[in-house]
């Protein structure tokens, strides 16, 4: 699995719960990047989602994505 937006990897911790292993990951915010790192030490970072090159990303079956929400979001108001 591949995951957009990664945040805190939540898509990607549910999906090992399932059985399904998350191999990459799209984020830019240092903070919810070093949470992965911690939870999920084995899955690839690739940083900026318009900087991604599909053809270079390792292969995988699914793809979940978390769109940025801030501007939709009551979280932090």
């Amino acid at each position: 699995m591949g995951s957009l937006f990664d945040g805190i990897s939540g898509f990607p911790l549910a999906s090992v719960r399932c059985g399904i292993e998350p191999i990459w990951a799209s984020e830019i915010e240092p903070f919810p990047i070093r949470v992965t790192m911690e939870r999920l030490p084995g899955m690839l970072h690739f940083g900026d989602i318009t900087k991604l090159n599909g053809a270079l990303l390792p292969p995988v079956d699914i793809i979940c994505g978390g769109s940025p929400c801030q501007d939709l979001s009551v979280a932090g108001k």
